[in-house]
């Protein structure tokens, strides 16, 4: 029984499990107890040892389904073979070509509804690694003369932020045709800044998100 697993066995499992109801039934029409009866007989208490709420939950999912993606932004922020403005435009792409955006979208969160989990990821959003990754990459691309700024690593946070969040549906709720336009604008913002980083196929996959963000709604 899964009561009887190491400890993260355990963890995992609640994981996998809630990953795999947000995505099939949405986050908001899955509750603790859902959760609970497709654990084989783990107690309530046991998942709250580990989890205090579905929203940490969700944060731990999505932790889970960015791992790799992670993994491969550490990998590009090693190589000796780019630039800083060839790697911002990849550190880019490594995002949204991960297939755990498109599991994220299919859980239809609206954040907006979720104040509590809204707030953890507006925290991590400028607190996270990422941005932190973007903030170096910015300051090589000042050295090899790829990026000019005078504000560094307030570039790295307001970039982050129109990505993360202004570009979002599970926070701006748009229309699909909406965000294709918001994107455009970034992109046509950025490239003022002689940061000329979001590729077309970068639009489309965003675009994409997008549609698959409202049909699950």
């Amino acid at each position: 029984m899964a009561r009887n697993k190491h400890p993260e066995e355990t963890r995992n499992l609640i994981i996998d499990t809630a990953a795999r109801l947000f995505i099939e039934q949405g986050y908001e029409h899955t509750s603790i107890q859902d959760i609970i009866n497709h654990l084989g007989g783990l107690s309530k208490g046991a998942i709250y040892h580990h989890f205090k709420s579905k929203e940490e939950i969700m944060t731990a999912v999505a932790d889970k389904l960015y791992s790799n993606t992670e993994a491969e932004m550490y990998r590009i922020c090693s190589r000796k073979d780019l630039n800083g403005r060839e790697k911002l435009s990849q550190l880019f792409s490594a995002s949204l070509s991960n297939p755990a955006q498109a599991e994220i979208f299919k859980t239809s969160i609206d954040m907006l509804d979720n104040p509590q989990l809204l707030i953890i990821y507006l925290r991590d959003t400028v607190q996270k690694d990422s941005t932190q990754m973007v903030h170096k990459v910015i300051e090589e691309g000042l050295v090899d003369g790829s990026i000019c700024t005078d504000y560094p690593k307030q570039l790295a946070e307001v970039l982050m932020l129109l990505g993360d969040i202004w570009l979002n549906p599970m926070v701006y709720n748009c229309e699909p045709e909406e965000i294709l336009e918001k994107i455009k604008f970034y992109q046509h913002l950025l490239r003022l800044l002689n940061l000329d980083i979001i590729t077309d196929e970068m639009i489309r996959s965003i675009e994409e998100y997008a549609n698959i963000y409202k049909d699950n709604r």
